[in-house]
């Protein structure tokens, strides 16, 4: 990553770190790894298992845990802190924030306001964007190019929908909802019934509603509900790549991963974390504070406070109990085929 920051605000940023070394460098114009890291560099030990690195490392700031017990080469700073990973997110922050061009509120001349829509002044709407009819946009709300928001939508205070990102009629976000690139709101679910030796399609007519402060990532879809609503709660956070089904009602706080596929009228309760590729069948619920690893494949009702690994999905001691017995079973049809070969 390259950058160019001075010194003395990389130290401001950490007013309460302890501070041991002197480093040379100016400014900083690189955040790396330790074992990459060269002169000008700002790095961290965030993990233990790279701690042999530091004494190694080239790097002119290093953000380190309060008990590390080396000390800094000529020309570089120790910072020691309780967290360096929370450390060097805030200072991601502060990079973030000087990095991201100004968006100046307005409409540009190529996007497509229909009349009928309500736009605050305090709003942003980037180029060849397309907000159609009985929309209403709150203030503080960033719409980059390429977007589109369907009619009849809502989008609450402080919103930020990054180039090419779909809502389609009748959905709402409230407030602070960040949308990442290729993410379609409210497409039509997949629903269909069979007539004679034909698929007819059957109409979704409800909405999407996404709450307070979630984030959803790139190319996720969200399906709109078949009459009613299907709801990401307050303050979740969903991956790239991800599956919503139509009437899926997801709670507050939840954590989704990467490429997660959740069937039509799914409910997840509060706070439950769903790892990588784990795939949910329809019409279930899984219990507020659940676990469910990657892959893992969910196929009934999953209690509060579960931790399910597996397809079909069982508790993970259980699962860890079945994994370390497999791999013992070449043994064990060795040890058979030369006992019956024995008698």
């Amino acid at each position: 990553m390259i950058l160019e920051l001075e010194v003395a605000d990389v130290l401001e940023i950490f007013p309460d770190a302890r501070k041991e070394g002197i480093v040379e460098a100016k400014r900083i114009r690189g955040i790396s790894s330790l074992n990459r890291a060269v002169e000008g560099d700002l790095s961290f030990l965030g993990n233990p298992k790279y701690r042999s690195q530091v004494s190694g490392s080239e790097a002119s700031i290093i953000l380190l845990p309060e008990d590390y017990e080396g000390k800094p080469r000529k020309g570089q700073l120790f910072l020691r802190m309780k967290e360096p990973s929370l450390g060097l997110t805030k200072l991601c922050h502060t990079i973030e924030k000087n990095m991201t061009s100004d968006f100046p509120s307005g409409v540009h001349p190529t996007a497509f306001v229909e009349k009928s829509a309500k736009i605050d002044s305090e709003t942003s709407i980037g180029p060849f964007c397309y907000i159609g009819q009985n929309v209403e946009i709150k203030a503080g709300t960033i719409i980059e190019s390429h977007c589109h928001v369907g009619q009849d939508s809502f989008l609450g205070k402080n919103c930020r929908l990054y180039p090419g990102v779909k809502i389609l009629s009748s959905c709402e976000l409230m407030d602070r909802v960040v949308l990442n690139s290729g993410i379609i709101i409210g497409s039509e679910g997949f629903g269909f019934e069979q007539v004679e030796s034909a698929h007819r399609k059957i109409p979704h007519l409800g909405k999407v509603i996404v709450e307070n402060d979630v984030e959803i990532g790139a190319n996720t879809c969200i399906d709109r509900a078949r009459f009613e609503e299907t709801r990401i709660g307050e303050g979740t956070k969903i991956d790239n790549l991800v599956q919503i089904g139509h009437n899926v009602q997801i709670g507050k706080g939840c954590l989704i991963v990467a490429q997660v596929g959740i069937a039509g009228s799914v409910q997840i309760e509060d706070f439950v974390v769903i790892g990588g590729q784990a795939g949910f069948s329809g019409h279930i619920t899984v219990g507020k504070g659940a676990k469910i690893a990657g892959q893992a494949g969910i196929t009934k009702d999953v209690e509060p406070g579960a931790f399910l690994k597996g397809n079909p999905a069982m508790p993970v001691q259980l699962a860890h109990r079945i994994s370390i017995l497999q791999r013992k079973l070449p043994e064990l049809f060795n040890r058979f085929a030369q006992n019956a070969g024995n008698k």
